[in-house]
């Protein structure tokens, strides 16, 4: 897989990868940004919160779940001093239908998080990685 990013003015960027579409980045105002994009570390946590909810929302369909929709909620904490990484990452998974079987739920979380996601494979190494779920009745 390949990226490439551009620089446009200061800390704006745009990138944009193999699929060719492009997504704009930048930075705070006080770093010399201008605050027309995405922060980097959103897109990271963006990317983990889609990556998981693509395989949740996969097994779910192929097991016939009748979920009506679902969001995925990523919170993070950080290091206090440079470099800033993440310490901590929780994923809530809020799932919108009735009658649903929290078995069939846990179990598409649990491969997510377990199995096929690479981003929480690879952010689960280096940070506390958690996760829980609600399902909310229409």
């Amino acid at each position: 897989m390949k990226v490439m990013i551009k620089q446009v003015q200061g800390l704006t960027f745009v990138g944009k990868g193999e699929t060719n579409h492009w997504v704009s980045i930048d930075g705070p105002k006080e770093f010399f940004g201008s605050e027309a994009g995405t922060r980097p570390m959103e897109l990271l946590l963006i990317s983990l919160g889609s990556c998981t909810g693509s395989d949740v929302a996969s097994i779910l369909k192929k097991k016939k779940v009748p979920i009506t929709s679902m969001e995925i909620h990523v919170e993070s904490e950080e290091r206090k001093e440079f470099p800033k990484v993440f310490t901590k990452i929780h994923i809530e998974y809020i799932f919108y239908g009735s009658q649903l079987n929290t078995a069939d739920l846990e179990r598409a979380i649990d491969l997510s998080q377990n199995k096929y996601c690479p981003i929480s494979a690879m952010l689960g190494k280096t940070c506390e990685l958690t996760y829980s779920y609600k399902i909310v009745n229409p």
